[in-house]
């Protein structure tokens, strides 16, 4: 009896190896407002790193994503993704408070800077993201092109500026909720904007394209975008502002409750990992880890980054919106 006892007891150990050491299968899906381009190019190194897992995505604009999320948990609903990736950090607080996200805290932290990472685990800055100014370079000459948000109060470039609007894209509402709450800026910034003819595009690669295409001299844009473009050869060009930089760390999530929560924690895993994240830069984006090259100088613009009062921004981010909204007549 008791060597049956012991047999059965070493049996139920292999099987428990066995699962542990079973590969990971079944499907993951994730919300996110990055561009097609760079989740694609996520989704074939996680899949080639993880063959019997079906890495889904489903890609739109950072507004229309947390509305999507708000029509799903409505009246007590499951989300239908696994993992959330959008460029503004202050979304994620609504998310915290609304109970959407589950805490985790992946074993590849080790490497980011605990100021990229929710103190409560909830989430972790899975990319940087800065706003700063693009021009094209048939219309306007590198020494002219606008090196500091005032600048683009200046008259010459009236009725040349596009921008994304606000409440389309997360990472424009993001700098315009920091800019918002600038004592230097604030709603007079913005009158003075609209003043100068500023323009608001519905999404953020049209903005983008807009000025590739000549239609505006100068855009309001985002470095991965732009870079993305003018790697493909595109006829424009873009720096960061030479001081009150704004720079977004991009959140990822666990949804709380998902379908496929293993998988959902082996896709930030992969995601913050050091094969992840080069794979990331391979496609124009900035690393939030201490050990990936990049040619971006990331100290360089945290040094004239402008202080931004999280807090406020949680707090206030649709008096925010509802005053730029105001000022634009919309």
């Amino acid at each position: 009896m008791k060597k049956v006892i012991a047999f059965l007891v070493a049996l139920m150990l292999v099987m428990s190896l066995s699962a542990s050491l079973a590969e990971p299968s079944g499907k993951v899906m994730l919300y996110s407002s990055m561009q097609e381009a760079q989740l694609q190019a996520i989704e074939q190194a996680f899949e080639a790193k993880y063959p019997t897992v079906d890495m889904e995505y489903y890609y739109a604009g950072g507004g229309k994503l947390v509305t999507k999320m708000t029509t799903e948990a409505k009246d007590g609903g499951q989300i239908a993704s696994d993992v959330v990736w959008l460029g503004d950090p202050s979304d994620y607080e609504s998310f915290k408070a609304n109970g959407w996200l589950e805490p985790y805290v992946s074993p590849e932290t080790e490497h980011i800077a605990k100021e990229y990472m929710d103190p409560e685990g909830y989430y972790t800055a899975g990319r940087l993201v800065t706003m700063g100014i693009a021009w094209n370079v048939g219309l306007v000459d590198e020494a002219d092109a606008p090196k500091t948000w005032n600048d683009l109060l200046d008259p010459k470039w009236f009725n040349q500026i596009i921008m994304t609007d606000p409440s389309q894209a997360s990472t424009t509402k993001y700098w315009m909720a920091a800019m918002m709450q600038s004592e230097k800026y604030g709603e007079a910034y913005f009158q003075a904007l609209k003043d100068n003819g500023v323009e608001l595009e519905s999404g953020t690669t049209a903005t983008h394209n807009r000025v590739a295409d000549a239609s505006y001299m100068v855009g309001i844009c985002l470095d991965y975008v732009s870079a993305n473009l003018m790697a493909q050869g595109s006829p424009m060009n873009f720096h960061y502002t030479t001081d009150d930089v704004i720079t977004m760390t991009s959140p990822i999530a666990l949804i709380k409750g998902c379908a496929n929560e293993d998988n959902g924690k082996l896709l930030m895993d992969f995601i913050l990992s050091k094969e992840g994240q080069e794979v990331l830069v391979a496609n124009n984006l900035v690393s939030v880890r201490d050990d990936v090259e990049m040619q971006v100088d990331t100290s360089a613009i945290a040094s004239v980054n402008m202080a931004v009062d999280y807090n406020d921004l949680g707090a206030n981010l649709q008096s925010y919106l509802d005053k730029f909204n105001h000022i634009f007549d919309k």
